[in-house]
């Protein structure tokens, strides 16, 4: 994997770039639509590459062991083969569900055992192994295996929290670099800086990281209930550390200001859930604000979902036909409202984009963001 900086906006910290992989160039800032169990939800591969402009997809390490699992992703040759998308792969570790699925599993220094939401079997995850899963999954971007710690928690489990997740690390790079990719095409690997709000913690995270030398690196643990002042203040002062010339890639993260904001602070990449779940349960996000669909206000709106929506996706609908189908349940609702969603944060990195080339960021970035957090 390549990383080249291509232009840099005067006014903040925000920068355009390309990620090169073997399956294909990325062009920085960018989201990534996530794909947890190897699809995006309501949404077929062709309108990601079509409609949607997406360039890289997540799947998620976790998932995707458990079901379908290894041997048969590996039968196909690799989840790019299995699923049909020939662009590039990012694979979250599993380390999120560590976080998220706290009542059903234990942390040790060996790794995390824990119990599959699908059939309630045992199973343990190390660092050895999460790397092993990843290759033979076949993502071109793999991360380490860390603890995603909550919010709040006491400077003393945040603390050793991060320092496991750094010997944790040791052991993924050692695996990583003792082994090769299985279907012919190189991988990279990011390791992630964990510490949770804590300054102090935060800023020897991310030494170590940089230390490591890795191709490009990842902002673990935000996007977890904190204040958003503090993911902020956490995302700048990480971001001063890791190295310039590296990809930045800020974990699960969030809203379209939350977007604009910390490309103004210098990550390159983002995911999030939010597009798409969102999207299922009637919410739009559009260039005038938010839009709850299901609010009787749209039911004989017969204008367009967003008055520039004819700029990210091929097919435009209205309010009131969309509410229709939300609200009757239908599947074709929360198919437009994923594809809506997904094209409108694929054009907003776009956006941003143009705007960090022309040198234009910082004033458009403060004017998009108030329109952005507003409720219409």
């Amino acid at each position: 994997m390549h990383f080249k900086i291509n232009n840099q906006d005067s006014g903040s910290k925000a920068r355009a770039g390309a990620v090169s992989t073997a399956h294909g160039d990325i062009e920085t800032p960018i989201f990534m639509p996530v794909g947890t169990a190897g699809t995006v939800k309501a949404v077929h591969q062709r309108e990601l590459k079509d409609d949607i402009k997406a360039q890289i997809i997540l799947g998620n390490t976790y998932h995707l062991y458990l079901r379908p699992g290894l041997d048969l992703i590996e039968k196909a040759g690799g989840l790019h083969k299995f699923n049909g998308w020939d662009k590039p792969i990012l694979t979250d570790s599993g380390g999120y569900q560590v976080y998220s699925l706290s009542g059903t599993r234990k942390i040790k220094e060996e790794g995390v055992k824990f119990k599959s939401h699908i059939d309630g079997s045992t199973h343990l995850f190390t660092p050895e192994n999460v790397m092993d899963i990843q290759r033979t999954i076949g993502a071109d971007i793999m991360m380490a295996f860390d603890e995603c710690t909550p919010y709040p928690c006491d400077f003393g489990y945040a603390r050793n929290s991060m320092e496991m997740t750094h010997r944790w690390l040791k052991r993924c790079i050692k695996r990583f670099d003792e082994t090769e990719g299985k279907y012919g095409y190189d991988q990279t690997f990011f390791p992630i800086v964990q510490g949770s709000t804590y300054p102090d913690l935060r800023k020897q995270s991310a030494e170590f990281i940089a230390e490591q030398g890795r191709e490009g690196n990842a902002i673990g643990g935000l996007s977890v209930g904190e204040p958003h002042e503090d993911m902020y203040a956490m995302t700048e002062l990480v971001c001063d550390i890791l190295p310039n010339d590296k990809p930045r890639y800020l974990m699960g993260v969030g809203t379209p200001a939350n977007i604009l904001e910390c490309i103004a602070l210098g990550v390159d990449m983002f995911d999030c859930v939010m597009p798409t779940r969102n999207a299922r349960n009637g919410m739009l996000f559009t260039s005038e604000g938010t839009v709850n669909i299901r609010n009787k206000k749209w039911e004989n709106d017969l204008s367009p979902i967003d008055p520039n929506g004819d700029t990210f996706v091929d097919t435009v609908y209205s309010k009131a036909y969309l509410r229709h189908l939300i609200v009757s349940k239908e599947i074709l609702g929360a198919q437009i409202a994923s594809i809506h969603n997904l094209g409108f944060y694929l054009w907003l990195v776009k956006e941003a984009r143009k705007h960090i080339v022309n040198n234009t960021f910082h004033a458009w970035k403060n004017k998009m963001v108030p329109k952005l957090s507003s409720r219409l």
